[in-house]
């Protein structure tokens, strides 16, 4: 007991001797406590560096990012159909003239305010828009448009790119007007860093450099595919179809029979990629399977350009290539020298005013509607110089019909005529790559 007793009198006189070494102790100990709660998580900061190819401003960034930072008044299905998204129902009350979107309760932007009609931002030309509530947001068309609806499905945004999504914009940094670098933060103090090169062989480099440690929507993966520190994921891209345009007002090829000619010519089993038959995504609620195909036939080629008078036959096809698709525009010359129609291959990467044939990838629109790319009233647009009043009267029906299969019918019957007259081939959906550094 003497002992027990001695032992609390020496620690008490201990304690008392440097208590204030030990409260002096316990505060340093709760302060780096604190401390690293607070600064652990940004150390340790997992960072994803992307490599995206393209120049764009930054009213006009990819879908890639823009997913990341928010939605739209709707979102669409893996059909294309647009489904409730900032909006919980939407109507419109004169054939589609009038769009009236009601907005849902609770939702936030990522400063923390609410979700009103008010700060929603659309800019749209020759559109009224009208504000009655914090709940209500209505567009006045000047004309009747179906495909509204789908058209707000792009991500809307408040001032400074604030959204509803996962991530918010930390950064961006702009050179001569172009976006080179997005910094996107999450809740969890994840960085995704996308960062944006004109060209394919611009951001391979980048990779080779270190400066990201991933590609997206890569269309060659060479020379990666051969380097063991490098994962490649590959898959089909529906929502995009490698397209022979054919200026139809070529003297040569303003004849159809020598556009399916050339058309059956063409093996398109041997690209790397699903082989595509119209410019609608195969996934697409509106998509016809049972269009005219054109499976490769050098007999019925030669027989289709067996008539060709041989004035037209003296000078070689020009096939005008984007610089990625240039081993497919030699295939494709080759092809066509087999069956008799000499041509040779130039490269550009713009859209030439001046052309016979141009080999590009075309980015499937989200709707159906393709009024841009074939009506004869739109000449920046119609690549082909295509005229046809049938598909003029298809395209602007389209635009105007409320009812959904009755809408489709209408586009079911558009690809058909498209297809027989063909103003363009349409080749094959590209594969594309992911790039992962492991």
């Amino acid at each position: 007991m003497k002992s027990l007793r001695y032992f609390f009198r020496l620690t008490k006189t201990f304690i008392s001797r440097f208590k204030g070494l030990f409260l002096f102790g316990i505060m340093v100990g709760l302060l780096i406590f604190f401390a690293m709660l607070y600064f652990i998580p940004k150390i340790s900061v997992v960072k994803i560096r992307v490599g995206v190819t393209g120049r764009f401003h930054t009213e006009e960034l990819p879908s890639v990012v823009l997913s990341d930072i928010g939605i739209g008044l709707t979102v669409l299905d893996e059909a294309g159909l647009p489904e409730p998204g900032i909006a919980e129902k939407w109507e419109t009350p004169d054939n589609g003239r009038t769009w009236i979107f009601t907005i849902k309760d609770g939702l936030v932007w990522q400063d923390g305010s609410p979700v009103t009609s008010r700060t929603i931002v659309y800019e749209f030309t020759d559109v009224e828009t009208e504000i009655p509530d914090d709940k209500t947001i209505i567009f006045k068309l000047e004309d009747p448009f179906a495909p509204f609806p789908t058209i707000v499905s792009r991500p809307t945004f408040r001032t400074g790119l604030l959204g509803t999504g996962e991530w918010h914009v930390d950064k961006i940094t702009a050179v001569s007007s172009y976006v080179s670098e997005i910094v996107l933060v999450n809740k969890s103090h994840q960085k995704k860093i996308y960062r944006f090169y004109p060209t394919e062989s611009q951001a391979k480099l980048a990779y080779k450099r270190g400066e990201v440690d991933m590609l997206i929507e890569v269309v060659d993966p060479s020379p990666f595919t051969t380097w063991s520190t490098v994962e490649s994921q590959v898959e089909d891209n529906t929502d995009k179809v490698v397209t022979l345009f054919f200026n139809t007002k070529d003297p040569l090829l303003s004849d159809k029979n020598i556009r399916q000619a050339l058309d059956y010519a063409i093996d398109k089993t041997t690209f790397d990629g699903l082989t595509a038959i119209s410019p609608i995504a195969p996934s697409s609620w509106a998509f016809n399977s049972q269009v005219k195909k054109y499976s490769y036939s050098s007999d019925r080629a030669k027989e289709l350009l067996k008539d060709i008078p041989e004035e037209l036959m003296k000078e070689p096809v020009k096939i005008v290539s984007i610089p990625t698709l240039l081993p497919v525009a030699e295939k494709i010359s080759d092809s066509w020298n087999e069956v008799g129609i000499n041509s040779i291959v130039q490269v550009t990467s713009i859209v030439p005013t001046e052309f016979q044939v141009y080999l590009t990838i075309l980015d499937i629109p989200q709707d159906p509607d393709q009024y841009a790319l074939w009506h004869s009233t739109q000449e920046a647009t119609n690549i082909s110089n295509y005229v046809s009043p049938r598909i003029d009267k298809l395209l602007e029906d389209g635009r105007l019909e409320m009812n959904q299969e009755e809408r489709k019918k209408i586009y079911l019957d558009f690809q058909r005529f498209l297809t027989e007259d063909l103003p363009a081939a349409f080749l094959y959906h590209p594969q594309s790559y992911t790039i992962i550094r492991k």
